[in-house]
């Protein structure tokens, strides 16, 4: 998936956007996506200029917004009505290493089950073969 198809599914716009392609996605299953960290990344000015650390908070919504678009592709909604993802909770969330410019971010999350309209997700962030960051991750999704 590409980023127009991208735009598509999340109400999400630069700088906020944190998802720039999709290379598999399973619906239902899991998704596999790519965050390029770029130095000209507008956290980096005041997130530690002299050694650039991308956010971890930056990271989970890196994920959370993959999962947004694991559930829309998974549901497949009626075009004509608009839906909005809300990211609803976290658990279990560990930094492993930190993220740097030039890093690829591969986004792996995987659909657990759904209770109450709320979805839950394991993601795992990687560069590479190491894991950065790892969460369980809610989210629900709402008519606009």
């Amino acid at each position: 998936m590409q980023i127009r198809e991208i735009l598509k599914c999340l109400p999400h716009r630069y700088p906020f956007l944190l998802v720039d392609r999709v290379l598999s996605c399973e619906p239902g299953k899991n998704i596999l996506a790519l965050k390029n960290v770029a130095i000209n990344e507008p956290f980096f000015q005041g997130h530690f200029p002299e050694i650039p650390i991308m956010p971890g908070v930056l990271i989970l919504e890196a994920l959370a917004q993959a999962a947004a678009i694991l559930s829309h592709e998974t549901v497949k909604h009626d075009r004509n009505r608009k839906w909005l993802y809300y990211f609803v909770g976290i658990d279990n969330a560990r930094f492993k290493r930190p993220v740097t410019p030039g890093d690829q971010l591969i986004l792996d999350v995987t659909m657990g089950r759904n209770v109450r309209g709320i979805g839950k997700f394991s993601a795992q962030a990687r560069v590479g073969d190491v894991v950065v960051s790892e969460a369980d991750l809610m989210c629900t999704m709402r008519e606009e």
